[in-house]
């Protein structure tokens, strides 16, 4: 079954037969994780950096935020007996929304991945693979049966 994940929306499944996409990726981040032993894999698709803007907003949707959407999809993981040695994590997305990155203001794809490598640092987890920057969207596929990551992007397709 394909699963779509919406912007500041998770999805974890660990059906073979599942796939999980979510599209149009600008500065949000889709992020992909795989425990390649148990096969079970989540995407989440989260639009802003830092929690601390809005904590009764996260408190309601963890999803729109990198650090709060990170840390409920691994407490998924880490309830169901999953381990850090086990899990792969690859992300997506972070564009920028100007040609000119002196023009982009805020930065939330830049400040996006760097909240996510923050994350990842702090809770002892490694970065796999990252297709991140640039100015086009992408959409993003996780096959549960056996945890690729594809990106669509500008017309062609490669798996991370």
């Amino acid at each position: 079954m394909v699963y779509t994940v919406g912007v500041a929306d998770t999805k974890i499944s660990g059906d073979d037969e599942d796939l999980l996409i979510t599209y149009a990726l600008g500065s949000c981040l889709g992020v992909t994780v795989y425990d390649f032993k148990k096969k079970k894999g989540a995407l989440l698709h989260c639009m802003l950096p830092d929690s601390s803007i809005d904590r009764e907003k996260a408190a309601g949707n963890p999803s729109v935020y990198v650090d709060t959407g990170m840390k409920a999809m691994m407490d998924n993981f880490y309830r169901n007996g999953s381990r850090k040695n086990d899990l792969i994590i690859r992300v997506a997305g972070g564009a920028s929304s100007k040609m000119n990155q002196a023009e982009d203001f805020f930065q939330i794809g830049r400040r996006n991945f760097v909240s996510l490598r923050k994350y990842l640092w702090d809770e002892g987890l490694m970065l796999k693979a990252s297709d991140v920057g640039g100015y086009g969207s992408r959409t993003v596929t996780l096959e549960i049966a056996n945890g690729k990551m594809i990106i669509k992007s500008q017309g062609s397709l490669k798996e991370l």
